[in-house]
């Protein structure tokens, strides 16, 4: 094994294509296959769909509803992939949720790739090939890779920041080993931070700080972060974010800020946002399973990282994880991809605790690390096919083999790690790894047809959708239906205005109606004047409802169906 990543590391290239080929793999299936996951990938897909129909660049809606929670850089990406897609001649783009999430894809290979450049402040060239390969396996960035969402590129921007900021900090401490950083680090580190404000606000520049203080505290001066020049970023971080920021502002009458400061950040801080409430600790308990292949192996260096805390670079690691980290646990709002920026922390400091042999040779650790190196295939391997069944009435065999595997690549992952042989355990972690990715992504989720329910009512309507339809929904609302129909998709909340749709004469219209809801207001099924093109019966993966949805069609001369 060691000799196989010796030759992988014999240059930069080679590693850099390693890892970008290990990239393709973790991260590619699914990407076309996965349903929009509601709520929030639809909600930020159907906005970058309204800023290509409109030209809109500017401002952020969903239908007609100002989204101001986010910046515009995500949005942007977006458009731009999809924009380009369409220029290819590609069918159904605007429709088709992979588009929307080649940002993401590229992002999170961008996190991966700047891991490997941020631990080499750090590491040898093999240990940063190894931390960048335990993010690539990281449960969490596979998701968020498959997310059209922020948090993948948000990630390649905090750690572009933090490899500088790392380098700097570096050179300041051992100037008689590390050359003085030139403009270069100061570039990357403004240019990060400004592209990050772009994509998620204050996130990308409050880790930074958070260090940049910490280290101060420590050495009593910031006069070791001269090199990044500040007054250089200032410019460089307002030149890239202000002219949006200024625009939207205009636009929106200053409500973009009491939005997205007021309403999303600060309502995250003082309370537990759109009913994401979570005690303090449950992060470091979801971080089990988010960061596995690695957080077995972080069960061992952890003991390392205490005993080794007032070391320059232990310090540095542990002042970019463990601030940003408890104040994420004192938040009533908690969502599992909040940590993500704090991962590539850890998997350094994983390969820094092996290269400076500090892992335990004995001792309760290593049991404890195998047991939950098989712990999370194995959770998979049990609970998919009960999970499947109760949804679906089937069991996902594909994805039950490459569980199986999956589980036996980790039981010889797990006997190494209890022998303390850190190497092989950490490339039979990743082995282990991707086919429990492939097995989830590929071939488990998109399988599951109870809870791709938005996609199938579209197929259903599109199969017999007539001349520009109006579509219009009652009960079933997931952001996912407006992205996979029309942005004009109609909601109504009550009977009464879905009476007087339907017996308003007009355009032809679909409409989606749950079955029980069309009883009892005197619906036909079939053989009224709106037409019955099928029912589709499922759970709605947001609170779990079972349902089953009448898709009708009613023709333009024709009218009635209640």
């Amino acid at each position: 094994m060691e000799r196989m990543i010796a030759t992988l590391v014999r240059s930069h290239g080679r590693a850099v294509a390693a890892l970008f080929g290990l990239c393709l793999l973790f991260f590619l299936p699914g990407q076309f296959t996965l349903q929009p996951m509601d709520r929030d990938e639809p909600r930020f897909a159907q906005a970058s769909k309204q800023m290509l129909e409109t030209g809109d660049y500017v401002d952020i809606r969903f239908q007609d509803e100002a989204r101001h929670k986010k910046p515009v850089g995500i949005y942007w990406l977006q458009s731009a992939s999809v924009a380009a897609a369409e220029k290819l001649g590609l069918k159904d783009v605007r429709t088709t949720i992979g588009y929307y999430r080649i940002p993401s894809f590229i992002g999170a290979i961008a996190a991966v790739l700047l891991t490997y450049w941020a631990s080499l402040a750090f590491l040898s060239r093999g240990g940063a090939l190894l931390a960048a390969a335990l993010m690539a396996g990281c449960i969490l960035l596979g998701v968020e890779a498959r997310l059209a969402k922020t948090d993948a590129v948000l990630l390649a921007t905090i750690v572009a920041a933090m490899g500088a900021l790392a380098r700097v900090w570096r050179s300041y401490c051992a100037p008689d080993i590390h050359a003085s950083p030139g403009i270069a680090n100061a570039l990357i580190f403004w240019v990060a931070i400004g592209v990050g404000v772009l994509i998620k606000g204050p996130i990308t520049p409050l880790i930074p700080l958070i260090v940049v203080v910490a280290l101060g505290l420590r050495e009593r001066s910031v006069v070791w972060a001269k090199p990044l020049r500040p007054w250089l970023g200032l410019f460089i971080v307002a030149a890239l974010a202000l002219p949006w920021l200024i625009a939207i502002s205009i636009k929106s009458g200053g409500s973009f800020f009491a939005d997205s400061v007021g309403k999303d950040m600060l309502a995250k801080v003082g309370s537990a946002a759109e009913k994401h409430w979570g005690p303090p600790g449950a992060y470091f308990i979801a971080f089990w399973a988010t960061f596995w292949p690695a957080a077995p192996l972080t069960a061992l260096a952890g003991l390392f990282a205490w005993k080794e805390r007032r070391d320059d670079d232990v310090f540095f690691l542990l002042a970019w994880i463990c601030p940003f980290w408890l104040v994420l646990e004192a938040m009533p709002t908690k969502l599992p991809h909040y940590v993500l920026p704090l991962f590539p922390a850890i998997a350094i400091l994983i390969m820094l605790a092996i290269e400076r042999n500090r892992i335990p040779q004995r001792g309760w650790r290593l049991p404890t690390g195998a047991i939950l190196m098989v712990l999370i295939p194995a959770g998979f391997l049990i609970g998919a096919p009960i999970a499947f069944w109760k949804l679906d009435g089937s069991v996902p065999v594909v994805a039950m083999v490459l569980f199986a595997i999956s589980t036996g690549i980790s039981v010889i992952a797990a006997q190494h790690l209890w022998h303390a042989r850190m190497v092989p355990a950490v490339a039979l972690g990743l082995a282990a790894s991707l086919p429990l990715v492939i097995g989830g992504f590929r071939f488990g989720v998109p399988e599951l047809d109870a809870i791709n329910l938005s996609r199938r009512l579209a197929e259903v309507a599109h199969t017999n959708a007539c001349e520009n339809p109006v579509y219009a929904t009652t009960r079933y609302r997931e952001p996912s239906l407006v992205f996979l129909t029309s942005t004009g998709l109609r909601m109504f909340g009550s009977p009464d205005e879905l009476r007087r749709f339907v017996e308003t004469p007009g355009s032809c219209r679909i409409l989606f109606i749950e079955k029980a809801e069309a009883v009892a207001l005197g619906a036909a099924p079939a053989g009224a004047s709106a037409t019955l093109k099928g029912t589709v019966s499922g759970t709605n993966i947001n609170g779990g409802r079972k349902i089953d949805i009448q898709v009708h069609v009613l023709s333009a001369d024709r009218r009635g169906l209640l």
